[in-house]
């Protein structure tokens, strides 16, 4: 691989995509934003090829019978997300650092894979209580699906030891500089 890996997991709402849209906007890492896939439907304004590659559940499980995946994860029942091997060359192509925004159990296989040409930073929200309220005001999930996000944070969370580095996102402005410096210092060496 041209580029080196940097692994950015986290529970639902913890904020780890907008730490990584922070990074990414300030520019001075030379990183590429690998678009996962998922069987999942678009939330918002999402859109295919940008914010996921949004599959039909047949496509996904041709994908993993097609050996296209890095790694994949049913996280939640008949909820499928992957990082596709295609995304990974296609940044390390164009000679960029790769950044992964998968789940807990994706970001701790590909660090035993990848080893130490991998990052792994865990992002974790101050308590379950407030990764609650974040969920709820979003308002984009139902409170089944909050309900779900919030029962499996607590399993998340436990697996964060598993990371090179854990930043507790209480502080967005602190949170983001914890894992620009931990990266610049990664990519640096």
């Amino acid at each position: 691989m041209a580029g080196k890996v940097i692994i950015i997991s986290a529970p639902s709402g913890s904020g780890k995509s907008t730490i990584i849209n922070a990074l990414m906007k300030e520019g001075k890492l030379n990183m590429q934003f690998s678009v996962s896939a998922t069987n999942r439907a678009p939330r918002g304004a999402e859109q295919n090829g940008v914010d996921y590659h949004f599959l039909s559940t047949e496509e996904f499980q041709q994908a993993i019978a097609d050996d296209a995946f890095l790694e994949y994860e049913e996280v939640y029942p008949g909820r499928y997300y992957g990082t596709l091997k295609s995304e990974i060359t296609r940044i390390a192509a164009a000679g960029s650092n790769i950044v992964l925004d998968i789940d807990v159990n994706g970001g701790i296989r590909v660090k035993k894979l990848l080893g130490e040409q991998a990052l792994a930073l865990f992002i974790e929200p101050p308590s379950i209580e407030e990764l609650q309220r974040r969920l709820s005001s979003r308002a984009t999930d139902s409170a089944e699906s909050i309900r779900q996000r919030v029962e499996r944070a607590a399993y998340e969370i436990e697996q964060g030891n598993a990371y090179d580095i854990r930043i507790i996102n209480d502080d967005l402005a602190e949170a983001v500089k914890a894992a620009d410096e931990a990266i610049s210092k990664f990519l640096a060496d």
